[in-house]
């Protein structure tokens, strides 16, 4: 159940274009102006400036989008509670995940609860952590999961595995074993980019033992695990990468884990969902998660 001008709205605002919007929705461009039109001409305002082919938000439009967002959210909920009345788990459940859990842990996660919900339909966008928490504040998904050690205040996190991060390299490079902190710094590293999980916890690790990333010899910073993994396969770099995206690189010899003396590398992956009471199908998700992965400590 919901409101299919809304839902039209609420694609046109996300996306800033009516085709795209069109396209998300499977109807045509100009069902799509005659909902907008309905709307304006309803509540007597302007929800689009429109400037050639560019598109963006009046602040009649974001209001409306705050407001219609909230809206959804509550048809969606109606739905789920309802259909739990006849013990069937049904709806839509909209999830983001930084992107090594995207990648490597969380296919598996969903694989298993739509076994057990065959009706749920979950939608899944990926980016760093910090956009993952920026996607919750603006409410385009239900809850998040997250990798690092930085936490926004106002959001709440429930750690559901453990990760380690290893410093791997090309088994066609030797390097003295195990990594001192004094040879580590010395290391031409490949690092995750700014605003990375993987990153926020290296620069934890280090600042407990005095140091920052200035002290190290980076190389460079890259956008994905999988290009980092390209670079140390065909370089004599060094990386540090989550154990979780390394299983085909060790059974192949592709990459070699380097044992460390005195750093290490630990973090837990975490769910990410706005303080106070969940949405009924992102709680049921959540509490599937929990259950079903190796807990923190």
């Amino acid at each position: 159940m919901d409101d299919f001008r809304l839902k039209v709205f609420i694609a046109a605002a996300r996306n800033l274009s009516f085709t795209k919007a069109a396209e998300e929705l499977f109807i045509s461009q100009p069902a799509i102006s005659k909902h907008i039109a309905f709307l304006e001409s309803t509540y007597g305002v302007r929800l689009f400036d429109r400037r050639g082919s560019s598109l963006s938000l009046t602040l009649a439009g974001q209001i409306l989008l705050d407001k219609a967002t909230r809206i959804q959210s509550s048809y969606d909920e109606l739905d789920y509670t309802m259909h739990l009345l006849t013990h069937a788990h049904m709806g839509k459940l909209r999830i983001g995940a930084s992107t090594t859990i995207a990648q490597y842990v969380i296919a598996r996660i969903i694989a298993r609860f739509n076994e057990l919900y065959p009706q749920v339909e979950v939608s899944l966008v990926s980016g760093n952590s910090r956009f993952i928490e920026s996607a919750l504040d603006d409410r385009l998904i239900d809850l998040g999961m997250v990798e690092g050690v930085h936490h926004a205040s106002h959001l709440q996190y429930r750690p559901f595995m453990d990760d380690a991060l290893c410093v791997v390299a090309s088994p066609r490079h030797s390097y003295p074993t195990p990594v001192t902190e004094k040879t580590f710094l010395s290391l031409p590293l490949v690092l995750r980019e700014r605003g990375s999980g993987t990153l926020e916890v290296i620069e934890n690790e280090l600042s407990h033992h005095h140091l920052t990333l200035s002290d190290c010899q980076v190389r460079l910073y890259l956008g994905s695990t999988e290009a980092i993994k390209l670079y140390l396969r065909n370089s004599q770099a060094v990386g540090i990468i989550s154990r979780a995206a390394l299983e085909n690189e060790l059974t192949l010899g592709q990459l070699t884990v380097l044992p460390l003396s005195s750093l290490s590398f630990k973090r837990s992956f975490s769910l990410v969902m706005p303080r106070g009471p969940l949405p009924p199908l992102a709680e049921s998700f959540a509490a599937f998660t929990m259950d079903n992965c190796q807990p923190s400590v």
